[in-house]
Formats: C-alpha cells, structure tokens, sequence
C-alpha cells in the first residue's frame, strides 16, 4: 500500500490528477489510515494508469467515468 505521492510516480501521473480522479469519482483509495492518509493499492495504481491512457487518447474523464460505471457498475 502506498500513498499517493509514491502511487502517483509509479503510475507515471501527477499527485493532481490522482487527486482529480478521486474527486470526480474515478479512483477510490484502497485504505485510509486513522490520520485520514489515503492508500493505494497495485489494482488502484493500474486504475490510475488505465484512466491516464485514456484520457491521453481522447476520452474526457466525464466520458471515462461512464463507461467505468457502464462496464463494472460504479465509477
């Protein structure tokens, strides 16, 4: 489990933009400790790359996260 600036740098993003896909409901944490630091799996961290490489080939995040919910039933 890691946090999200290592998470961030091993998916190959920005701390903002996992911060953004979080926000828009595109990634959840896998954990949050008691002191409220969000954790990060390797399936959160495949997530984060899956959601850059499409939004990268043209998908806007709104588009992204429909399909997600389309596809697995929540974003």
């Amino acid at each position: 489990m890691l946090q999200i600036g290592p998470a961030s740098k091993l998916a190959g993003v920005s701390v903002q933009s996992v911060q953004n896909y979080i926000m828009l409901g595109l990634l959840r944490p896998a954990a949050v400790t008691p002191g409220g630091r969000r954790l990060f799996d390797r399936h959160a961290i495949e997530r984060i790359k899956l959601i850059h490489k499409m939004n990268h080939s043209g998908y806007t995040l709104r588009a992204i996260r429909e399909l997600f919910i389309e596809r697995f039933g929540t974003p």
